[in-house]
Protein backbone atom coordinates (compact mmCIF):
# COMPACT_ATOMS: atom_id res chain seq x y z
CA UNK A 1 0.00 0.00 0.00
CA UNK A 2 1.08 3.47 -0.54
CA UNK A 3 1.74 5.45 1.79
CA UNK A 4 1.77 9.41 1.76
CA UNK A 5 1.24 12.82 3.93
CA UNK A 6 -1.51 13.99 1.91
CA UNK A 7 -1.38 17.73 3.31
CA UNK A 8 2.10 18.28 2.12
CA UNK A 9 3.30 18.24 -1.28
CA UNK A 10 5.67 15.10 -1.82
CA UNK A 11 9.31 15.35 -3.39
CA UNK A 12 10.21 11.40 -3.00
CA UNK A 13 8.20 8.97 -4.62
CA UNK A 14 9.31 5.33 -3.63
CA UNK A 15 7.14 2.67 -5.26
CA UNK A 16 7.38 -1.38 -4.51
CA UNK A 17 11.37 -1.29 -3.73
CA UNK A 18 12.50 -3.98 -3.19
CA UNK A 19 16.94 -4.40 -2.73
CA UNK A 20 19.31 -7.41 -2.37
CA UNK A 21 22.35 -7.77 -1.17
CA UNK A 22 23.48 -10.96 -3.10
CA UNK A 23 20.72 -13.17 -1.90
CA UNK A 24 20.09 -11.25 1.05
CA UNK A 25 16.12 -9.23 0.92
CA UNK A 26 16.68 -6.02 2.50
CA UNK A 27 14.02 -3.83 1.36
CA UNK A 28 10.80 -5.64 1.06
CA UNK A 29 8.05 -4.30 -1.54
CA UNK A 30 8.70 -0.34 0.20
CA UNK A 31 6.56 1.98 -1.25
CA UNK A 32 6.12 5.81 0.34
CA UNK A 33 6.29 9.55 -0.98
CA UNK A 34 7.94 11.85 1.40
CA UNK A 35 7.07 15.49 1.75
CA UNK A 36 9.40 18.30 0.60
CA UNK A 37 10.74 21.00 2.92
CA UNK A 38 10.05 18.81 6.18
CA UNK A 39 11.87 16.47 8.30
CA UNK A 40 11.06 12.90 8.08
CA UNK A 41 12.85 10.07 10.26
CA UNK A 42 12.98 6.81 9.69
CA UNK A 43 13.30 4.80 12.92
CA UNK A 44 13.40 1.12 14.05
CA UNK A 45 15.60 -1.69 15.44
CA UNK A 46 19.57 -2.31 14.09
CA UNK A 47 19.32 -4.13 11.05
CA UNK A 48 16.14 -3.19 10.15
CA UNK A 49 16.91 -0.77 6.73
CA UNK A 50 16.22 2.00 7.76
CA UNK A 51 19.93 3.09 6.51
CA UNK A 52 19.70 1.14 3.57
CA UNK A 53 16.54 2.64 2.29
CA UNK A 54 18.42 5.73 3.09
CA UNK A 55 21.53 5.36 0.92
CA UNK A 56 19.48 4.41 -1.94
CA UNK A 57 17.89 7.73 -2.17
CA UNK A 58 21.36 9.09 -3.82
CA UNK A 59 22.77 5.82 -5.16
CA UNK A 60 25.06 4.96 -2.35
CA UNK A 61 24.16 1.32 -2.42
CA UNK A 62 25.43 1.14 -6.07
CA UNK A 63 28.99 0.87 -4.37
CA UNK A 64 28.45 -2.13 -2.32
CA UNK A 65 29.09 -5.68 -4.75
CA UNK A 66 25.95 -7.40 -5.40
CA UNK A 67 23.29 -4.75 -4.87
CA UNK A 68 20.03 -5.37 -6.85
CA UNK A 69 17.30 -3.11 -6.95
CA UNK A 70 13.59 -3.82 -8.04
CA UNK A 71 10.98 -0.83 -8.24
CA UNK A 72 11.11 2.74 -8.52
CA UNK A 73 12.40 5.84 -6.55
CA UNK A 74 11.73 9.47 -8.24
CA UNK A 75 12.97 12.81 -6.62
CA UNK A 76 11.53 15.89 -8.18
CA UNK A 77 9.44 13.38 -10.95
CA UNK A 78 12.80 11.87 -12.02
CA UNK A 79 13.20 8.80 -11.78
CA UNK A 80 17.23 8.13 -9.95
CA UNK A 81 17.75 4.78 -11.17
CA UNK A 82 16.99 5.23 -15.12
CA UNK A 83 19.97 4.49 -17.07
CA UNK A 84 20.27 8.26 -18.03
CA UNK A 85 20.76 9.34 -14.63
CA UNK A 86 24.05 11.13 -13.90
CA UNK A 87 24.88 9.73 -10.30
CA UNK A 88 27.37 12.70 -9.66
CA UNK A 89 24.66 15.23 -10.79
CA UNK A 90 22.35 13.12 -8.05
CA UNK A 91 24.40 13.35 -5.65
CA UNK A 92 24.62 16.93 -5.71
CA UNK A 93 21.11 17.28 -5.43
CA UNK A 94 20.87 15.08 -2.38
CA UNK A 95 23.89 15.56 -0.17
CA UNK A 96 24.46 13.20 2.86
CA UNK A 97 25.90 13.39 6.30
CA UNK A 98 27.39 10.03 7.51
CA UNK A 99 27.54 8.88 11.33
CA UNK A 100 30.93 9.72 12.04
CA UNK A 101 32.19 13.69 11.15
CA UNK A 102 34.27 13.04 7.96
CA UNK A 103 35.77 16.08 6.82
CA UNK A 104 38.39 15.94 4.27
CA UNK A 105 42.15 16.57 5.47
CA UNK A 106 41.83 20.40 3.88
CA UNK A 107 41.47 23.14 5.29
CA UNK A 108 38.03 24.66 6.96
CA UNK A 109 37.93 27.09 3.66
CA UNK A 110 38.83 24.27 1.21
CA UNK A 111 36.20 21.67 2.86
CA UNK A 112 33.36 23.63 1.86
CA UNK A 113 34.41 25.03 -1.42
CA UNK A 114 35.49 21.65 -2.79
CA UNK A 115 31.62 20.93 -4.09
CA UNK A 116 31.47 24.16 -6.01
CA UNK A 117 34.68 24.05 -7.30
CA UNK A 118 34.27 20.33 -8.61
CA UNK A 119 30.81 21.45 -10.28
CA UNK A 120 32.80 23.84 -12.10
CA UNK A 121 33.25 27.22 -9.92
CA UNK A 122 36.38 29.21 -10.34
CA UNK A 123 35.73 32.65 -9.06
CA UNK A 124 37.18 33.54 -5.69
CA UNK A 125 34.37 36.20 -5.19
CA UNK A 126 31.93 33.79 -5.82
CA UNK A 127 33.64 30.83 -3.54
CA UNK A 128 33.78 33.00 -0.92
CA UNK A 129 30.00 34.14 -0.77
CA UNK A 130 28.77 30.31 -0.77
CA UNK A 131 32.02 29.62 1.55
CA UNK A 132 30.75 32.26 3.83
CA UNK A 133 26.33 31.81 3.42
CA UNK A 134 26.96 27.91 4.16
CA UNK A 135 29.07 28.21 7.08
CA UNK A 136 26.24 30.68 8.29
CA UNK A 137 23.42 28.25 7.25
CA UNK A 138 25.25 25.54 9.11
CA UNK A 139 25.34 28.16 12.11
CA UNK A 140 29.45 27.32 12.05
CA UNK A 141 30.51 30.91 10.47
CA UNK A 142 31.00 33.05 13.82
CA UNK A 143 33.05 29.77 15.54
CA UNK A 144 35.78 29.33 12.61
CA UNK A 145 35.45 33.00 10.43
CA UNK A 146 38.72 34.08 11.84
CA UNK A 147 40.48 30.83 11.23
CA UNK A 148 39.40 29.92 7.74
CA UNK A 149 42.77 28.02 6.72
CA UNK A 150 43.14 26.14 9.64
CA UNK A 151 42.53 22.30 9.20
CA UNK A 152 39.51 21.17 9.35
CA UNK A 153 40.62 18.32 11.49
CA UNK A 154 41.47 20.43 14.04
CA UNK A 155 37.42 21.41 15.04
CA UNK A 156 35.57 19.36 17.64
CA UNK A 157 33.56 16.56 16.50
CA UNK A 158 29.91 18.87 16.86
CA UNK A 159 32.19 21.17 14.43
CA UNK A 160 33.38 18.92 12.06
CA UNK A 161 29.70 17.49 11.95
CA UNK A 162 28.25 21.47 11.11
CA UNK A 163 31.02 21.83 8.87
CA UNK A 164 30.30 18.26 6.88
CA UNK A 165 26.59 19.84 6.90
CA UNK A 166 28.07 23.34 5.39
CA UNK A 167 29.71 20.98 2.46
CA UNK A 168 26.62 19.20 1.75
CA UNK A 169 24.60 22.28 1.47
CA UNK A 170 27.23 24.70 -0.59
CA UNK A 171 26.25 22.74 -3.61
CA UNK A 172 22.42 23.80 -2.91
CA UNK A 173 21.20 20.63 -2.83
CA UNK A 174 17.50 19.21 -2.96
CA UNK A 175 17.36 17.12 -0.41
CA UNK A 176 19.73 16.30 3.19
CA UNK A 177 19.94 12.83 4.35
CA UNK A 178 21.32 12.25 7.82
CA UNK A 179 22.56 8.62 8.28
CA UNK A 180 22.76 9.13 12.33
CA UNK A 181 24.73 11.96 12.56
CA UNK A 182 24.64 12.98 15.66
CA UNK A 183 24.95 9.67 17.31
CA UNK A 184 28.76 10.06 17.57
CA UNK A 185 28.04 13.25 19.35
CA UNK A 186 28.05 14.71 22.94
CA UNK A 187 24.44 16.34 24.03
CA UNK A 188 25.41 19.74 23.74
CA UNK A 189 26.57 19.17 19.75
CA UNK A 190 23.31 17.05 19.29
CA UNK A 191 21.52 19.79 20.52
CA UNK A 192 22.82 21.67 17.66
CA UNK A 193 22.47 19.75 14.65
CA UNK A 194 19.23 19.05 15.85
CA UNK A 195 18.45 22.86 16.08
CA UNK A 196 20.02 23.11 12.71
CA UNK A 197 18.15 20.41 11.19
CA UNK A 198 14.96 22.21 11.86
CA UNK A 199 16.00 25.71 10.63
CA UNK A 200 17.31 23.81 7.44
CA UNK A 201 14.05 22.63 6.80
CA UNK A 202 12.46 25.53 5.63
CA UNK A 203 15.10 25.52 2.90
CA UNK A 204 15.46 21.24 2.43
CA UNK A 205 14.14 18.53 2.41
CA UNK A 206 15.55 16.22 5.45
CA UNK A 207 15.62 12.85 5.56
CA UNK A 208 16.94 11.05 9.20
CA UNK A 209 18.20 7.75 10.23
CA UNK A 210 17.95 7.69 13.90
CA UNK A 211 18.54 5.44 16.32
CA UNK A 212 17.13 7.78 19.16
CA UNK A 213 13.26 8.15 19.18
CA UNK A 214 13.36 10.89 21.61
CA UNK A 215 15.25 12.53 18.69
CA UNK A 216 12.66 11.61 16.36
CA UNK A 217 9.75 12.74 18.34
CA UNK A 218 12.01 16.11 18.96
CA UNK A 219 12.78 16.95 15.56
CA UNK A 220 10.74 15.53 12.86
CA UNK A 221 7.75 16.11 11.05
CA UNK A 222 6.99 12.56 9.57
CA UNK A 223 8.60 9.37 11.23
CA UNK A 224 8.50 5.98 9.37
CA UNK A 225 8.99 2.74 11.71
CA UNK A 226 10.76 -0.33 9.75
CA UNK A 227 11.05 -4.01 10.91
CA UNK A 228 12.72 -6.49 8.92
CA UNK A 229 13.15 -4.59 5.83
CA UNK A 230 9.33 -3.69 5.81
CA UNK A 231 7.53 -0.32 6.32
CA UNK A 232 5.20 -1.10 9.55
CA UNK A 233 4.13 2.60 9.86
CA UNK A 234 4.50 5.92 8.44
CA UNK A 235 2.38 9.44 10.03
CA UNK A 236 2.91 12.42 11.52
CA UNK A 237 5.01 12.06 14.28
CA UNK A 238 3.21 12.65 17.15
CA UNK A 239 0.69 10.74 15.97
CA UNK A 240 2.58 7.57 15.44
CA UNK A 241 3.81 8.35 18.75
CA UNK A 242 1.12 9.10 21.03
CA UNK A 243 -1.39 6.84 18.94
CA UNK A 244 0.51 4.18 16.68
CA UNK A 245 -2.16 1.91 14.52
CA UNK A 246 0.14 -1.16 14.57
CA UNK A 247 0.91 -3.17 17.46
CA UNK A 248 4.32 -3.64 16.35
CA UNK A 249 4.82 0.61 16.75
CA UNK A 250 3.68 0.33 20.12
CA UNK A 251 5.84 -2.82 21.33
CA UNK A 252 8.98 -0.85 19.97
CA UNK A 253 8.26 2.94 21.23
CA UNK A 254 7.71 1.59 24.30
CA UNK A 255 10.94 -0.91 24.98
CA UNK A 256 9.35 -4.30 24.63
CA UNK A 257 11.93 -4.39 22.23
CA UNK A 258 14.64 -3.24 20.16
Amino acid sequence: MQTTLLQTKPLIDINKLNLYYGAFHALKDVSLTIPEKAITAFIGPSGCGKSTLLRTLNRMNDMIPGTRIEGSIAIGGTEIYSNDVDVETLRKKVGMVFQQPNPFPKSIYDNVAYGPRLHGITSKKQLDEIVETSLKSAVLWDEVKDYMKRSALSLSGGQQQRLCIARAIAVNPDVLLMDEATSALDPISTLKIEELAQELKDRYTIVMVTHNMHQAARVSNQTVFFLNGEVVEFSETEKLFSNPTDQRTEDYISGRFG
